[in-house]
């Protein structure tokens, strides 16, 4: 009997195969005949890269995002290498390198782009890492986000690709022989627009729980679906979200920010339950927002104030409008302050009360920096200097009104009164912002401005570029 346990209880913790992770465990390569990339579509730099690292006898191959936009017939947004040389045999090979990364050790090789006026250019090169063991050896209970954090090991391309996130972004591009080398069909998913996340949904969502929101957001972005298992697994890990770190939840925003569709993002967010984790007490407030009328109805996120505010602000970014993060999550917490932006405040509690008392739970539920809950809360304080405008521009002290324009806050400040006043579509609000449009006024920083596909950023100003003139 108890040789019985044991060879049952080895049944179940036997020591996976990599294989099992794979479509095609051999990996199926899709020669030129069969596929329509070729090295022109390619990034020239990323070209020369791979050139230096396979004439030094090694593996090299353009992978992820960009293989599956140009399949898509999309213009990719970067162009990644990987090879089996390590970040320190990579480095030695280019000088006009920086090894980063603390998760991850990888390199940055930097050129200068003369069709750009020497503006730089980064070509991101990483090397194959092996799949966690934890993945392999049945030991999912103890997982957690930090995991891969302790299985950063080099390994082979079969490998790279069976530890990535989905389908979809496993491809690699050999332009030597131009074959599209595919572990887990994700020349399939793509054709089939599907996002599929590769090995068991739930161990990578735990790996890495921002995966759930980039699948939420790949959905609208790449008009894709979120394969069944992939998507049910979202519903049940939601809560992992919250344990990732401040900086790349910061950095995922601003990319959601910056796709002229946050309106549609927020509302794949919505749909999975990731929107209520992040932003707690949200749609709810909005939906009070709504007519009694609308609220008797069944209400779907689009319908509601807070994505009508982004829709108006998503088509604004793609009027080159200055937009900017500190706009963006305002306009996500406006249902929760309204108050602010009618003349008759409440007068039980002050209005910096009425506002750290509503905001100051969430700011630390996202654990937002300080400099940008200062300026938030800037932004809700001056909602009723501007609404208490006279609709008549003459009424105006032009002195007063100019200072105010002066502040530091104020362009934010405008553009969430306005955007907030064009989407409840009352008249005399919009009436008291064409007002304060009038004349000069504060722009943000260039840092500070949402950098999308219709904004053009400011030529680097990287000092340590060293140019490598047999490139």
């Amino acid at each position: 009997m108890r040789n019985l346990w044991y060879k049952v209880k080895d049944l179940f913790l036997r020591k996976k195969s990599i294989d099992s992770y794979l479509k095609y465990p051999d990996g199926k390569r899709i020669y030129r005949d069969f596929h329509e990339l070729r090295n022109s579509m390619m990034d020239p730099d990323g070209l020369k890269i791979i050139n230096r690292l396979v004439r030094n006898k090694y593996r090299a191959y353009f992978v992820g995002g960009c293989i599956r936009d140009l399949l898509l017939n999309r213009n990719p947004k970067d162009f990644d290498v990987v090879t089996n040389a390590t970040p320190k045999e990579i480095k030695r090979l280019f000088a006009n390198s920086r090894i980063i990364g603390k998760r991850f050790r990888i390199v940055h090789v930097y050129f200068k782009s003369k069709k750009k006026g020497n503006e730089l250019k980064i070509i991101e090169v990483s090397t194959f890492r092996k799949v966690p063991e934890h993945r392999l050896n049945g030991n999912f209970k103890e997982i957690d986000h930090t995991m891969f954090k302790r299985d950063n090991i080099y390994g082979t391309p079969k490998e790279d690709a069976a530890r990535r996130d989905f389908t979809m972004n496993a491809l690699f591009y050999d332009p030597i022989k131009e074959v599209i080398i595919d572990y887990t069909g994700g020349v399939e998913d793509i054709k089939n627009r599907i996002i599929r996340v590769i090995g068991p949904p739930d161990i990578s969502y735990k790996e890495d729980p921002v995966r759930m929101l980039r699948a939420a957001k790949f959905a609208p972005l790449l008009n894709f679906e979120i394969e069944k298992k992939s998507f049910k697994a979202i519903e049940r890990n939601k809560y992992e979200i919250l344990k990732v770190n401040k900086n790349r939840l910061h950095e995922e925003f601003m990319k959601i920010f910056r796709t002229g569709i946050s309106a549609s993002i927020m509302e794949s967010l919505a749909k999975c339950g990731l929107f209520d984790v992040l932003f707690p007490g949200v749609i709810d407030a909005s939906i009070q927002n709504m007519s009694k009328d609308s609220r008797a109805q069944k209400i779907q996120f689009i319908d509601t104030p807070v994505a009508k505010r982004l829709q108006i602000a998503d088509r604004m970014l793609a009027e080159r409008e200055d937009l900017t993060f500190n706009i963006f999550m305002s306009l996500l917490f406006a249902d929760l302050v309204s108050d602010v932006f009618y003349p008759d405040f409440p007068k039980k509690e002050t209005i910096d009360q009425y506002i750290k008392k509503r905001l100051d739970p969430l700011f630390a539920h996202l654990q937002i920096p300080g400099k940008d809950q200062e300026r938030i809360f800037q932004i809700f304080i001056a909602q009723r200097q501007i609404g208490n405008v006279s609709s008549s521009q003459r009424k105006l002290i032009k002195q007063k009104q100019q200072d105010f324009k002066e502040k530091k806050y104020f362009f934010e400040a405008f553009m969430v009164y306005k955007i907030f006043s064009l989407a409840q579509e009352n008249d005399e609000m919009i009436q008291k912002a064409m007002v304060w449009e009038i004349g000069p006024r504060t722009k943000p920083p260039m840092d500070a401005r949402i950098v999308s596909l219709y904004y053009k950023p400011p030529k680097s100003t990287f000092t340590e570029f060293v140019e490598d003139t047999d490139l």
